[in-house]
């Protein structure tokens, strides 16, 4: 297998003023006309319209990925969406409106401790809000952040990235094959990279990040990416816990952002509504049938 091509992205870190997960708006009308001329450009609107109602939806996840902090819980204008959310736990994707909105992050065991409380525009895509670095600040200052998720077909391969979260880590090669292949090249905490591969088994090699990358192995772990997929693999808690503020060893937790699957049960709801309306035209056809035989009487 040849070397993959990564792609590097920083995570966001969001300031005491507050910042937006991606700065943009989005619009759109709908008008109603009458006369029977205009039924086939008012369908056609109101297909468009419904597009765009779909489309003007942001996928949020929260990430705790800091060893030191207690569980937390999320909250969304007021309203809590996650509860007792533990450390190296990555949620589910959350629906929200496309726009403002007030997300707050606070201890579990204590609401009055908020880490997060900000008012961020969320925009159509997908993103993950990260809780990163240390509460005690030992290693790395406890801040969280954003990162914006690529959850795009990959098609025949899998796409898998890696986001560093380990406070008392090094930047990191990852390589395969005893080093015969470099996956992510100097990859610091707070950073993510991604790389597509084909589909299939691999052992992978963490290392200290070396010019030759050839540091001594760390840590190895095994992921099976299929293809179509596509994950996120979170470098988390300490290389040496006993000498750290929190007893997290070193792990990689490896969530799937998107599959084939989800598109195909959304396709497949899509079909049986289609179907149940297909009925309903058919009940139509019964009750004509009966009103022709009132008029044979």
């Amino acid at each position: 297998m040849s070397q993959g091509h990564t792609r590097r992205r920083a995570l966001t870190l969001i300031g005491a003023t507050g910042a937006g997960l991606v700065a943009a708006s989005f619009s759109g009308t709908s008008d109603e006309h009458g006369g029977d001329d205009d039924d086939h450009d008012d369908d056609h609107d109101d297909e468009y319209d419904d597009h765009d109602d779909e489309a003007e939806v942001a996928q949020v996840r929260a990430a705790h990925l800091s060893p030191d902090a207690p569980n937390v819980d999320v909250s969304v204008e007021g309203d809590a969406v996650l509860e007792d959310v533990p450390f190296r736990a990555v949620s589910e994707y959350l629906e929200l409106p496309v726009g403002t909105a007030n997300v707050a992050i606070s201890a579990t065991e204590d609401p009055d401790t908020v880490v997060f409380d900000e008012e961020l525009e969320l925009a159509e895509g997908a993103f993950t809000i990260a809780a990163l670095g240390e509460l005690s600040e030992e290693n790395q200052p406890f801040a969280p952040a954003v990162l914006e998720d690529d959850v795009s077909d990959p098609g025949e391969e899998g796409r898998v990235r890696l986001v560093h979260a380990s406070p008392d880590a090094p930047a990191v090669d990852v390589t395969v094959g005893d080093g015969e292949t470099v996956l992510f090249e100097d990859v610091a905490f707070g950073d993510a990279e991604a790389l597509e591969v084909p589909a299939g088994t691999y052992c992978l090699e963490v290392r200290p990040a070396t010019e030759c990358n050839d540091g001594d192995v760390v840590a190895q772990f095994e992921v099976a990416p299929k293809a179509g997929c596509v994950y996120s693999a979170f470098a988390v808690g300490y290389l040496d816990p006993e000498a750290a503020p929190a007893d997290e060893a070193f792990d990689l937790e490896i969530v799937v952002d998107a599959s084939p699957g989800e598109d195909e049960a959304a396709h497949e709801d899509d079909y049986d509504d289609d179907y149940e309306d297909e009925d309903d035209y058919d009940d139509e056809d019964d009750y004509d049938d009966d009103y022709e035989d009132e008029d044979d009487y």
